[in-house]
């Protein structure tokens, strides 16, 4: 069988300023999920990870992490550090990168080092781990991406939850300062990403109220990101924010004639409960809708 591509693309152009996405049978008879580039294509699976391997007999690194993480948080020493290099080889799939987790140290007598207060993890992520970290949740970002043009919400909602567990692992177990803090300049995105997922469901379910609440929890989520960050003078600005209020904006114009009675009834009630900041977030919601 020849490798020349050349025949695949030219059956698929690649078409500028678009995502162009596909879903494929594979030849194990599994769906596939094909993104077409400029200078080729990526394939995916629809679930696990996006290239297929298991790393560790894991799902994904994520999981193989968080699973060692596990084990301290109960006081017992994984398997993954019987060995001296803190890894079982036998279980790396051919080809893929082996995870270490270069901070970790095994609880119990053989641990060096003064012991652990109470709640305290001994446990930490090298930069070799933080990086493969980081590049697996790139295979990640290329499905959700996807998965949001196939209309596949669930996915996208799986699929940025997941990254920003890597976000959390990364701040709270990285050896060094800045791989702990590389990876947070995508947390805003995430987490509009999260809430348009969310939205998008709920229009799709017919669910017009839950997909504003998602919507609305989004933008409040994001500003207080914003604002533990000390820049809330960027939060109005922000791409995620617009985005998630010009989603807001097109809702609204749409909501039936029965939506704005209840939104009167919900502003009559939260003025008389003197719950003015709610108030003024249902007048503008009805000014949009009259709009």
């Amino acid at each position: 069988m020849s490798s020349d591509l050349s025949d695949i693309l030219s059956e698929w152009p690649y078409e500028p300023g678009q995502i162009n996405v596909r879903v494929i049978e594979g030849d194990d008879g599994e769906p596939k999920i094909q993104m077409r580039l400029d200078l080729g294509m990526l394939q995916m699976e629809v679930t696990g990870r996006p290239d297929g391997q298991r790393p560790q007999n894991c799902e994904s690194l994520l999981e193989y992490f968080e699973s060692i993480l596990d084990d301290y948080a109960e006081g017992r020493p994984p398997p993954s550090v019987m060995d001296q290099e803190g890894r079982d080889e036998g279980s790396v799939p051919e080809g893929d990168a082996e995870p270490q987790a270069g901070g970790a140290v095994p609880d119990g007598p053989e641990a060096e080092g003064p012991p652990r207060g109470p709640g305290e993890i001994d446990f930490a992520l090298s930069p070799d781990d933080c990086r493969q970290l980081r590049e697996e949740a790139v295979q990640y970002y290329h499905r959700y991406i996807s998965l949001l043009v196939l209309g596949d919400y669930q996915g996208v909602l799986r699929d940025t939850s997941r990254n920003l567990r890597v976000l959390n692992l990364c701040a709270d177990h990285a050896e060094t300062e800045e791989d702990g803090e590389v990876l947070e300049q995508f947390r805003p995105y995430l987490t509009m990403m999260r809430a348009r997922a969310v939205a998008s469901q709920a229009i799709a379910d017919g669910e017009p109220k839950g997909a504003l609440w998602a919507i609305d929890e989004g933008l409040e989520q994001l500003r207080k990101l914003y604002e533990s960050a000390g820049r809330e003078g960027d939060f109005e600005g922000a791409n995620e924010v617009m985005l998630l209020r010009g989603m807001k904006d097109e809702l609204m114009k749409k909501l039936p004639a029965s939506q704005k009675s209840e939104l009167l009834k919900r502003l009559q009630d939260a003025v008389s409960k003197e719950n003015y900041e709610l108030a003024a977030i249902l007048r503008d919601e009805l000014k949009m809708l009259k709009e």
